[in-house]
């Protein structure tokens, strides 16, 4: 949902990139910005909070494609919605209908006259209607406060367990909870935490943007955590018990089975994220590790291994399926 003051805000001169920047050169701009930026790299620095806040809340909005869609085209409007009718010759415009309501045309027949729509604090077009057309003049009801939006970077392991995360708005400090294994890019709405509502309605909501480091082991299926396994040819070939880490810190053992083929996935029941829809499983795929140097034994074994294995060709049915 759109901001109004996106009318008023230049998010790409806010990152400092082009309108026609790419998805990777905003998030490459944001990032370096928002470390630059941080409050705990500027601690009592104003001036770079706001920049901060201003920051997040631009690439909330420029790193959704279907934000950025709609920002272009918000934007592109010049700040405001135009009415205009006729044209040059014609019937009269928008401008001459309120310039003869006022007491005469526009001076140099006027620009477009523009109007928004009405936000916390301030009248829109229903109040401008209303005090020429209503006698006693409009009153609104209860208006709902505009959204928020806002990006964060967390860890996978924030992320992973939920945890709860701060941030600045323009409204002061906000807490959240994140949800158990939450993805990147994913958007939270978080209710009650945007702009104030008029009239008694409630607030709106911030709109929150997740993006998650990524790990050097583990990713993440649902509840479910994955992992690579290497294993050495002879424990694949033979079968052997492997200690497999965790998220946890620990170690667990896994059994792999004699035989077991590269790109195989052995599932560790409870091992995975937990949350209130309950617990998943940690998932290893199995990836034979084949070493870059062998020893002068270790090649003669090899050699051995292949003369017993003769003609068998594990190739075999890969050739049969490509002629169908």
């Amino acid at each position: 949902m759109a901001s109004q003051d996106w009318f008023n805000k230049d998010f790409y001169a806010t990152l400092g990139v082009s309108k026609d920047a790419s998805q990777d050169e905003v998030k490459k701009a944001y990032r370096k910005l928002a470390r630059d930026l941080h409050p705990d790299r500027n601690p009592g620095d104003k001036t770079a909070e706001q920049r901060f806040k201003d920051v997040g809340e631009a690439y909330a909005v420029l790193s959704s494609d279907s934000d950025r869609q709609q920002y272009d085209q918000i934007r592109a409007m010049g700040g405001g919605a135009r009415f205009q009718a006729g044209g040059p010759g014609g019937a009269g415009n928008f401008e001459d209908m309120f310039g003869g309501m006022f007491g005469g045309g526009m001076p140099g027949g006027g620009g477009n006259v523009r109007f928004q729509t009405g936000g916390a604090g301030g009248g829109g077009f229903e109040d401008i209607l209303g005090g020429l057309f209503g006698g006693g003049g409009y009153q609104r009801g209860p208006q709902k406060g505009g959204d928020l939006a806002a990006a964060v970077e967390v860890s996978f392991r924030q992320a992973a367990e939920g945890s709860t995360v701060t941030l600045g708005t323009d409204g002061g400090r906000i807490s959240t909870r994140l949800p158990v294994g939450v993805k990147d890019g994913q958007r939270i709405r978080v209710p009650g935490k945007g702009r104030p509502g008029a009239n008694g309605g409630p607030a709106g909501d911030l709109l929150l943007t997740v993006h998650v480091q990524k790990h050097p082991v583990f990713t993440t299926d649902g509840l479910n955590l994955k992992a690579r396994l290497p294993v050495r040819f002879d424990e694949a070939a033979l079968g052997a018990q492997v200690a497999v880490p965790t998220l946890a810190g620990d170690t667990v053992k896994v059994k792999v089975p004699p035989g077991t083929q590269s790109g195989t996935t052995l599932r560790v029941k409870g091992r995975g994220l937990t949350s209130k829809k309950g617990t998943g499983d940690l998932l290893v795929t199995v990836e034979v590790a084949v070493p870059h140097k062998l020893s002068r034994d270790a090649k003669k074994a090899v050699e051995a291994l292949a003369e017993t294995l003769g003609s068998e060709d594990p190739r075999a049915s890969l050739y049969k399926d490509a002629a169908r």
